[in-house]
């Protein structure tokens, strides 16, 4: 499955009801998600992008990969409190939101979403 780009209305329909859900974060999900906020211009998030790709397609209809332009979408940054990008969000089934920052091998990546998203 290829990764998604959100906007605000998107990631509202697809991961959580931002601007209905009274500040609380519900998880509109089927599967278990990855949400890369990046930018463009961020040398760690190009580095990172290819790897998010790889992992999209190996983990295809047991996780959903988003990617978020911080630079386009400012409130969903905020929301997140995003101040360093790369940021990695997994957002599990059940269990809370955990965050990883900064670029990371595909090793360290496909750890994190078995042992987060996957467990």
């Amino acid at each position: 499955m290829a990764i998604i780009h959100l906007t605000k209305g998107g990631f509202s329909r697809r991961v959580s009801d931002i601007e209905n859900g009274n500040g609380e974060f519900k998880f509109l999900g089927d599967k278990p998600a990855l949400i890369d906020f990046y930018a463009d211009w961020c040398g760690p998030c190009k580095m990172l992008s290819p790897l998010l790709e790889e992992v999209s397609n190996e983990y295809a209809g047991k996780i959903d990969v988003y990617k978020v332009n911080v630079d386009d979408e400012e409130e969903l940054a905020s929301l997140f409190a995003i101040r360093s990008i790369p940021t990695l969000i997994f957002v599990p089934m059940n269990g809370a939101l955990q965050r990883m920052q900064g670029a990371m091998g595909k090793a360290q990546l496909k750890d994190a979403i078995e042992s987060i998203l996957l467990k």
